[in-house]
């Protein structure tokens, strides 16, 4: 549902993100293109997926020919893709804290590895349940975060490697640029390579080492390693020091529908504090949309939605809830009419980048924004055997469990010019 013309059914929620998972498994073609042979992908998937959730990301990309397994960041995140029954390799990039090691034990779930205390923690948990742990030592070649120094990596490598309950399964650093061929990332690739070197010599060979965001990918930086570590590409969206990438496609876009409309003369104030003011008589359209979905209140007269075909101003402060567009000059519109706040619809599009540069911010944090309340509808990719012109299927995605979606619209459509019950006075 991509417009909002009369020939489209009325959307049946208030506000909702559309996430098409077959552009997902295309974009995760594309970083696989640029890989060395025998490369391959660890999806990262933490903030929920950067907003996309999670859980049914993880399902659409599991059993891709290219992908090893998924980072995420926190154990709760881990935990969460096994309670869903996903069984591919998962590993905590960040840290995890004293309490959280036995159920990431207990359920198979990878560890980076930043200092000796956390290794002997992790070999008295695994021997209490006799099982062997594998983890990945991390390195801090420049970023300045997480990771030891490399003497000190080198060190809790030596000791893994010597370690009866655990596995030395992986070796990797985080490069700090997200600029593609940022020269530090070379600095950071040398010192991890000299650092390789050096176990090698001690006869320590991990086989996995990895250290390429989405910029080193597209930059060609790290992309002859055994693992790779793109997140935001994936999900169709390169920043502002990305130049353009030809082929990669967003994946989310975050639509609404009309729920009130009202003239209003010149000379009326909209919104709190009325920021905005009606220079000539117009019409005013209320959006069920507010920063607590994910609406950045920088876009309070600022930004612009899609509706019937056309770009509408917002007008007036994005407040918490609501959200007002001045649609006066676009013939036709109603109550019911879709908007899209993000994505493309009806040959128009307002890119993601283009919300994060007018809200002084960064894609990444736009995506994650998208609140709780905004219902998650996923576009499943076509299957291989599907025939020409079959549709795609639409499922329900608040749990990711496949449920078919839809279900009956809410509140009432009211007449062009007239409010909706009980939406005089949002």
């Amino acid at each position: 549902m991509t417009g909002g013309g009369a020939d489209l059914a009325r959307p049946a929620h208030r506000v909702w993100a559309d996430v098409d998972l077959g552009a997902l498994r295309r974009n995760l073609d594309r970083v696989a293109a640029r890989l060395a042979s025998g490369g391959r992908v660890m999806v990262v998937i933490k903030a929920d997926a950067y907003g996309h959730g999670s859980v049914p990301v993880a399902r659409a990309l599991s059993g891709h020919p290219a992908l090893w397994g998924f980072g995420v960041g926190d154990s709760q995140e881990a935990l969460e893709l096994r309670a869903a029954g996903l069984l591919d390799p998962i590993l905590i990039l960040g840290t995890i804290i004293e309490e959280e090691i036995p159920q990431v034990v207990a359920h198979d779930v990878r560890v980076c590895i930043h200092s000796m205390d956390r290794i002997r923690s992790l070999e008295s948990e695994a021997r209490r349940q006799g099982r062997r742990v594998r983890v990945h030592v991390m390195a801090d070649t420049g970023m300045g975060r997480l990771g030891a120094g490399m003497p000190r990596a080198a060190e809790l490598a030596r000791a893994v490697a010597g370690s009866a309950d655990l596995e030395l399964e992986g070796l990797g650093t985080h490069y700090s640029s997200s600029r593609p061929g940022h020269p530090f990332t070379v600095v950071q690739s040398g010192r991890l390579a000299a650092m390789r070197a050096a176990m090698r010599a001690e006869g320590i060979v991990p086989p996995l080492v990895h250290a390429s965001n989405t910029a080193a990918v597209l930059g060609g930086e790290g992309t002859d390693l055994p693992l790779v570590r793109p997140g935001i590409s994936l999900y169709g969206v390169l920043g502002p020091e990305v130049e353009t990438v030809d082929g990669f496609e967003p994946v989310m876009s975050l639509r609404t529908q009309i729920v009130y409309l009202k003239d209003v003369p010149a000379g009326t104030p909209v919104g709190y504090n009325g920021t905005w003011v009606a220079h000539t008589p117009t019409r005013i359209a209320t959006l069920p949309i507010g920063y607590n979905d994910g609406l950045p209140y920088r876009l309070s007269n600022l930004g612009r939605g899609i509706v019937r075909g056309e770009l509408a101003p917002i007008v007036g402060a994005i407040s918490m809830d609501y959200t007002m567009i001045d649609v006066g000059p676009i013939p036709g519109v109603r109550v019911g009419d879709t908007v899209t706040l993000i994505g493309k619809a009806d040959g128009r599009e307002v890119p993601m980048t283009e919300v994060a540069s007018l809200a002084g911010t960064i894609p990444y944090e736009i995506a994650c924004s998208v609140g709780k309340r905004v219902r998650r509808l996923y576009e499943k990719p076509a299957p291989a055997t599907r025939h020409a012109g079959e549709p795609t299927r639409r499922i329900d995605g608040v749990t990711g469990d496949g449920h078919v979606g839809g279900g009956p619209a809410s509140g009432t459509a009211a007449g062009d010019g007239a409010s909706a019950p009980g939406t005089d006075s949002p």
